[in-house]
């Protein structure tokens, strides 16, 4: 690699490891989802991360179980008990050869640690020792913990996330005021929509090439297959889909195609 997290050319994660939800009968967020995903060729895979009570890393989405109990208020016996899969029981099964974008969650509690114990202090660890054997990336929708991540994992790479249609011209912005190397919206916020109508919004080849002339990366994440298409061709370097075998099979040649 030339120094860049996702290398030469266009590169796909799968979100949460198939996709969102389930997706040919394998539950997000599951072993079996991420394995299967590696198996099936996916360059990266996103995992989500949170925190027990016993300071444990589980891989989850929500901060609590569809039960409404809260992964902050119970150990990581229990939470694993209760269907929720191990931080590193999943690094220890994972192809070293798949990268990993850890999407850390930070909680309510680490309002009231200190920076060295909140949620993204104890990642920052697994982070750097995980970076010896694969590419990683820790990504966040919190600006606060991904400074952390640079003050507790420097050599590891940070990206910012911005959530569902949060104004692009605001995001790219924010990634260049800080030290990320990538910047992940969602989709939405990649073309018209509610809160920014066309007149608001720069073209899609522009806030691209905006992003690549601050010296960072470009991941959109959870683009519907068609829309993918419009962003490889508008340059992105990465794309966080969901339904890893659709995806691939309408896109491959095309990835192929833009690497070349």
């Amino acid at each position: 690699m030339d120094g860049r997290v996702f290398g030469p050319g266009p590169v796909l994660l799968g979100h949460r490891g198939m996709g969102r939800g389930s997706v040919d009968g394998l539950a997000e967020n599951t072993l079996e989802s991420f394995l299967a995903a590696a198996a099936l060729g996916i360059d990266w895979v996103e995992v989500d991360v949170r925190r027990t009570s016993d300071d444990r890393l589980v891989v989850a989405h929500n901060p609590a179980t569809p039960e409404g109990v809260f992964y902050a208020d119970i150990t990581g016996t229990e939470a694993t008990g209760d269907g929720a899969l191990d931080l590193g029981c999943l690094l220890e099964a994972l192809p070293p050869g798949v990268g990993v974008d850890f999407d850390v969650k930070t909680s309510m509690e680490d309002a009231v640690r200190s920076r060295a114990e909140t949620t993204m202090a104890r990642l920052a660890g697994v982070a750097r020792r995980e970076a010896h054997r694969r590419p990683v990336l820790i990504s966040s929708f919190d600006a606060g913990a991904l400074d952390i991540a640079r003050e507790l994992a420097p050599r590891v790479p940070r990206a910012l996330l911005t959530w569902v249609e949060f104004p692009i011209g605001q995001a790219v912005a924010m990634a260049g005021h800080l030290d990320v190397q990538v910047l992940a919206p969602h989709w939405g916020s990649l073309r018209p929509n509610e809160r920014e109508p066309v007149e608001l919004h720069r073209p899609l080849e522009y806030v691209v090439d905006t992003v690549h002339t601050s010296g960072r990366e470009f991941l959109a994440w959870c683009p519907t297959v068609k829309f993918a298409q419009q962003l490889l061709d508008a340059g992105v370097d990465a794309l966080c889909v969901n339904n890893v075998p659709n995806v691939l099979a309408q896109l491959r040649g095309e990835l192929v195609t833009a690497v070349m």
